[in-house]
């Protein structure tokens, strides 16, 4: 366990001899509302490090072991990973490797850590722990052993997967992926709209927008002040309902059946004020979903697209993946709307990869061609 600066010094300087280190880390994001890192798991050469952060804030000493290239730094789905040291400590990876995205890319149907680790080592995982909260201190001993278990079998999933990839020749495939997802950042705080990133909230009228706004920044104020994950406040569905119906009496908001009694007798007045206020706005001040334009389109696009998903869900069969990690319609769209001839056209195609330019761009241009 490593919890004072002297012994995450030794750790860096220990992992920093190391040519290949394994990520995992624990959250807090069901039990508060600003969720926050509780704990880093790496593990090398057989010997694992649980860091507290809650005990050790300053993670900088870890950050140039993050970014050098000459280290690789195995994740499994590190999507959420990137994000949070970002967030948390500033931390940029670099040499990342996925094993969730090698999974995907070998055509596993289980892509889970660990079904991944039932499948290839025959290792069930005790999951008891996973939804428990990571920030509690001091944590129980049981509880930093399992977190420290899952990092240590991510080097030899790696290897063997890296190995199949390699015998397959999918290894550049993966390997661009890595690169772009290590890249990825948490969004970055605005003043937009919280219904922007509320799924239904397209689908609403523009007085609906409102009260389901008015809500969600009622939600965001009392998430806060509780110190609450939002969805433990009111749930996503329940909200939409409101929006909907928008109860203006204790009575109506009872017989929608949005909330629980508990939570009606609790936020019952402040949410029929919420929606009070969205009532009041006037007409011309009202919210507006924003919605792109249809790109003009081609009549033969179509077509294109059709053919393009044809050969492409054969190639797939053939290599035992699943057609939309081959590509995905978003990818099929664009390479009909740009309708390249030659290759230099299609590596200017930006959702492009370049392993699928390299690996399959002769067989789409041909397909085009067919279709012209």
């Amino acid at each position: 366990m490593v919890a004072d600066p002297d012994a995450l010094a030794r750790a860096a300087k220990h992992f920093s001899g190391c040519r290949i280190i394994a990520v995992d880390l624990e959250a807090d994001s069901m039990y508060h509302f600003r969720e926050k890192v509780c704990l880093l798991q790496m593990a090398a050469a057989g010997e694992s490090r649980v860091i507290d952060p809650l005990a050790v804030p300053d993670l900088s000493a870890l950050a140039p072991l993050f970014a050098r290239p000459d280290i690789r730094k195995i994740f499994h789905g590190a999507d959420y990973d990137v994000r949070s040291l970002y967030r948390d400590f500033g931390i940029v990876i670099d040499n990342l490797f996925d094993t969730q995205i090698a999974a995907t890319f070998l055509g596993f149907t289980e892509t889970g850590l660990d079904g991944m680790l039932r499948q290839c080592f025959g290792i069930q995982l005790d999951k008891k722990f996973q939804k428990k909260d990571w920030s509690r201190r001091p944590l129980p001993e049981e509880m930093v052993t399992y977190a420290a278990r899952d990092v240590i079998y991510l080097e030899p999933l790696a290897e063997r997967l890296q190995a199949e990839l390699e015998a397959k020749g999918r290894l550049e495939w993966v390997e661009e992926e890595c690169d772009l997802l290590r890249q990825v950042r948490p969004p970055e705080p605005n003043n937009s709209p919280m219904f922007l990133r509320f799924k239904g909230a397209g689908r609403l009228d523009r007085r609906s927008l409102a009260v389901l706004e008015a809500l969600l920044q009622l939600r965001a104020t009392i998430a806060a002040r509780k110190d609450r994950p939002l969805f433990k406040v009111f749930g996503n569905a329940g909200l939409l309902t409101l929006a909907r119906e928008k109860p203006t009496t204790l009575d109506a908001l009872t017989a929608c059946k949005a909330l629980s009694p508990k939570q009606i007798t609790i936020h019952g007045e402040a949410i029929l004020n919420a929606i009070d206020r969205a009532l009041g706005i006037p007409p011309n001040r009202l919210p507006h979903y924003p919605r792109q334009r249809p790109q003009h389109a081609a009549p033969e696009v179509p077509d294109r697209v059709a053919a393009l998903k044809s050969w492409r869900d054969r190639q797939a069969i053939k290599l035992t993946i699943d057609p939309a990690v081959l590509f995905n319609k978003a990818q099929l769209t664009a390479i009909a709307r740009a309708y390249p001839r030659r290759m230099e056209e299609l590596r200017q195609i930006p959702e492009i990869r370049r392993w699928q330019i390299n690996s399959f761009g002769r067989n789409l241009l041909g397909v085009l061609r067919k279709v012209a």
